[in-house]
């Protein structure tokens, strides 16, 4: 029974050596040369890459895949939204900050609602929404930073919007009990049809003055 146990464990030892060797030879490999590809081969690629991962992939990664560089990337994906509109189909790509997305074009939800479940959306109080725009705003932004500015706790409405994935922690403020910080995601941008935080609607000048003469109204009477 020991010599048994014994040849087991030599016919173990030498198949994980033998694994190991091939991991190396591999490794040990020049990198496959990605073959140059024509605007219709790559605009199918990117396709693929998008439709696969499902989620958003960044356009560094995309560029990567297709050897190519950013500006070259970003050209082939407009090819290929140019290609949705054209012939009118059902998808498009979405752009989130550095990175795309493909998404149903919205004319089509009434079709899909009537094979899919009908999908739960997250309920925006006034003050879940009044918290979302100050993270929108004002991010990075602590907890603390929040509560300030709306002159109450918020605890409830950080950790809804968390839930919904609208908000999430991005790193931790550097100062005494480092309080995390909370900044928009992607789901933001999709949700409310934005392509960057930066074109978030910016109040009108004299619509501020407004508001700020109210305040100061209320802090004298």
């Amino acid at each position: 029974m020991t010599d048994e146990i014994l040849e087991e464990q030599n016919l173990a030892e030498e198949e994980a050596e033998e694994a190991e060797e091939a991991v190396e030879e591999v490794a040990g490999e020049e990198p496959e040369e990605v073959p140059e590809l024509d605007d219709e081969e790559a605009v199918a690629c990117v396709e693929a890459i998008l439709f696969t991962m499902g989620k958003s992939v960044e356009i560094e990664k995309i560029a990567y895949a297709l050897n190519v560089d950013m500006a070259e990337a970003r050209r082939i994906i407009d090819l290929l939204n140019e290609d949705y509109r054209s012939r009118k189909r059902g998808m498009y790509v979405n752009f989130l900050e550095d990175s795309v997305q493909l998404c149903t074009k919205r004319d089509y939800y009434p079709e899909l609602i009537r094979i899919a479940t009908k999908p739960v959306k997250p309920t925006l109080t006034p003050t879940v929404l009044e918290t979302l725009s100050i993270v929108a705003y004002k991010q990075p932004v602590t907890k603390a930073d929040i509560e300030r500015i709306r002159g109450v706790k918020s605890d409830f409405a950080v950790n809804k919007l968390v839930e919904y994935g609208l908000i999430e922690e991005v790193g931790r403020l550097e100062t005494p009990g480092r309080p995390i910080l909370f900044a928009t995601t992607e789901e933001f941008l999709r949700r409310f049809g934005l392509n960057s935080v930066n074109t978030l609607p910016q109040a009108d000048p004299e619509q501020i003055e407004e508001f700020v003469s109210e305040a100061q109204q209320e802090i004298t009477i």
